[in-house]
């Protein structure tokens, strides 16, 4: 139990509040788990700046910091001792979303990472319980189950090519592992749009496979493509329909491609022109 923990790490449980951090208006590309994995100095802001009206819920000594990472898990990713401000002085831009803290419209807290329990961030995970949107409580009041005590931090697990369904706007979000594995593979891969419905089928058959072509995508908003330009931009679901041996020719993939074309009859009832 979390508490047994805290306890024989010397802490006392009624100086702590546990926090559970799951922001659902976080921008694509700015979860709450990115910016704790990704930038520590962005997320030690989201952290420190509270609304106003939760300053009785979060007076204490110490704030025992989770995550809920991409699987919904909650992951502990610190330890530490808390000292409030007041109000913030100064407007500052939010790190995981497009609006802006304005002076003296919220809380600031002077956050340290303290040294207890360090050897378990990003290792330690808790079952939160059924109330997951209560994300201020009081350990002296809840004694959270481990689930699961990993030897290291690790990243999830690449889904496989055809598992794999992302929302464009998340490709650089994504593991290494996951990069490494798109940039090998070449084949047929379909793009959805959320707003109209419609999809395109493409095809990956140049240098840096899936990723590179993808990524043509993110930088242009239609990677040069007919039908896509005449759409407004969209952050289009991309999934792969088929991956192509290490064999094949690029005559060999442009044939794959028209197949899922005839399949899906993308000419007819998608953005596809040719």
């Amino acid at each position: 139990m979390l508490n047994t923990i805290l306890v024989e790490a010397g802490i006392n449980l009624s100086e702590v509040v546990l926090l559970r951090h799951k922001d659902q208006r976080a921008l694509k590309g700015r979860s709450i788990y990115e910016l704790w994995r990704d930038n520590r100095t962005q997320f030690d802001l989201y952290q420190s700046t509270q609304k106003i009206v939760d300053r009785a819920k979060l007076k204490a000594t110490y704030w025992a910091s989770f995550v809920a990472t991409p699987a919904n898990e909650t992951m502990f990713v610190g330890l530490y001792r808390v000292e409030f401000r007041g109000l913030i002085i100064r407007d500052t831009p939010a790190p995981h979303t497009d609006e802006v803290y304005r002076a003296g419209s919220a809380d600031i807290y002077e956050l340290t990472l303290a040294d207890a329990l360090t050897d378990l961030v990003g290792r330690l995970f808790i079952d939160w319980g059924p109330g997951a949107r209560i994300w201020a409580q009081r350990a002296n009041r809840q004694n959270k189950r481990i689930t699961e005590l990993r030897t290291e931090f690790t990243e999830p697990a690449f889904p496989g090519f055809l598992k794999l369904i992302q929302p464009l706007s998340t490709l650089n979000t994504f593991p290494a592992s996951w990069i490494a594995a798109l940039s090998s593979a070449k084949g047929i891969y379909l793009l959805t749009c959320p707003k109209t419905k419609e999809q395109y089928v493409g095809k990956a058959d140049g240098e840096g496979g899936f990723w590179r072509r993808w990524q043509d995508y993110l930088a242009s908003g239609h990677g040069n493509n007919v039908g896509l330009k005449s759409r407004d931009s969209s952050d289009y679901q991309v999934t792969i329909l088929e991956v192509a041996g290490s064999a094949s020719t690029t005559a060999d993939i442009l044939e794959m491609e028209s197949r899922w074309k005839s399949k899906l009859q993308s000419r007819e009832m998608g953005l596809n022109r040719n």
